[in-house]
């Protein structure tokens, strides 16, 4: 499938989606009789949803304030064009306090999202961030509370109802 097209959701899909969210533990067997379709049907949806990347884990949510890593940050780092990307993401993929990392566009060429222990332990981890020489320049904003978790549930919605 081509960048800017999309996987065709319908109410079916929208909904066993939904089920499985509020519900990650929920068997195959059980989301058939909540939906009303065959159990082949709900594996047959499940899949193909699989396979064309719309569902892409069924793994457990971490937060990470749960197991002491109450700060978050957003950095943004200014890379070496000379060394490109690739590895100053091999680097920061060796930081486990590093969740997420994407190529930006504007006066940045990376967005990070980074977590910490205290704000002590953020400048650790940017210190070890920055370290690279492929690195030239870190910003860094610390999130004060998060307003809105990442959700996907109101995006499938409104991809369903198209």
């Amino acid at each position: 499938m081509s960048a800017g097209q999309g996987v065709q959701l319908d109410a079916l899909d929208a909904r066993l989606i939904e089920l499985l969210a509020e519900e990650p533990r929920i068997g195959v067997l059980e989301c058939s009789r909540r939906l009303g379709v065959a159990r082949g049907t709900v594996q047959a949806r499940l899949d193909k949803l699989v396979e064309r990347g719309v569902i892409s884990g069924f793994g457990p949510e971490i937060s990470p304030a749960a197991i002491g890593f109450g700060v978050t940050s957003f950095v943004t780092l200014e890379i070496s064009q000379r060394d490109g990307h690739d590895l100053v993401a091999a680097h920061l993929a060796a930081i486990p306090e590093v969740l997420e990392a994407h190529t930006i566009t504007g006066s940045s060429d990376l967005l990070c999202r980074i977590v910490a222990r205290s704000n002590t332990d953020l400048q650790r981890v940017i210190d070890q961030i920055v370290s690279y020489e492929g690195i030239r320049r870190a910003s860094t904003i610390i999130a004060l509370a998060e307003q809105i978790t990442y959700r996907t549930l109101p995006l499938i919605r409104s991809a369903a109802q198209r």
